[in-house]
């Protein structure tokens, strides 16, 4: 099936809020972490923040897989402050709206295995994936920083390779006008098997799912997404912001 049917598809089993089903069990997740300074460059953002956030647990088959399994914050309420820490929303601090949007279109569909059946279960799990794969300081230790100074796609990938033992998908904000020469770094994504081991992730066309996301909530809305890095284009690491 061609990517354009399969994301046709996705959107429209979404927008009629219908069950699709597993083709087969998922076989990889893919721990997605935001830059938020980057994020906050395409949308108003409330707070910012100093070091990667999460963006969410996406296994590699299956989108909203169990309409009926509604998110209930009381089931990880003792998560909260991790949740707000680690995995906020960076629109609305305050809502659990983002964590219930990932739940209903990753997690019912990561909770097909045994690991991962329940809220608690995929949440503290994707928590502990995070703080497990520091990104943060597996790139400040090897000099990646946010800075005025730009950075090759290669270097930031040979670290996180080195740090993990597995490939990562590095993706950007690409430049609008055909004059700028500079992409900004927006969001990094680490791969693990179903033993939660660090794998290689793919980059190629066929892994569409870790990129439904971006289809759906930036490029539906024309607002730029992101998109794997270009290896020929400098890569700019923006500084954050201070909170106002």
């Amino acid at each position: 099936m061609r990517a354009f049917e399969l994301v046709t598809l996705l959107c429209l089993g979404l927008a009629s809020s219908t069950y699709i089903p597993l083709w087969k069990p998922w076989t990889k997740l893919i721990l997605t972490h935001h830059w938020p300074e980057t994020f906050c460059t395409m949308e108003h953002c409330k707070e910012h923040y100093k070091y990667w956030t999460l963006h969410g647990l996406w296994p590699n088959i299956g989108i909203a897989c169990n309409s009926s399994w509604k998110f209930n914050m009381s089931e990880i309420q003792d998560l909260k402050p991790d949740m707000d820490k680690y995995w906020p929303n960076l629109l609305h601090p305050t809502s659990a709206e983002f964590w219930k949007y990932e739940w209903h279109k990753h997690g019912t569909c990561a909770a097909t295995s045994e690991s991962l059946n329940s809220q608690h279960k995929y949440f503290s799990k994707a928590l502990e994936l995070y703080k497990m794969f520091d990104l943060t300081g597996v790139l400040t230790k090897a000099g990646i920083v946010p800075a005025e100074q730009n950075y090759q796609t290669d270097a930031i990938e040979a670290a996180i390779e080195k740090a993990f033992g597995a490939k990562p998908k590095i993706q950007c904000v690409h430049p609008s006008a055909k004059a700028e020469q500079v992409q900004q770094l927006g969001q990094i994504e680490i791969c693990v098997n179903s033993d939660f081991k660090p794998i290689d992730c793919e980059k190629s066309e066929d892994d569409l799912w870790s990129r439904v996301n971006d289809v759906l909530l930036y490029r539906f809305r024309g607002v730029r997404g992101f998109s794997v890095c270009d290896l020929n284009m400098p890569v700019h690491y923006p500084l954050p912001m201070e909170n106002f």
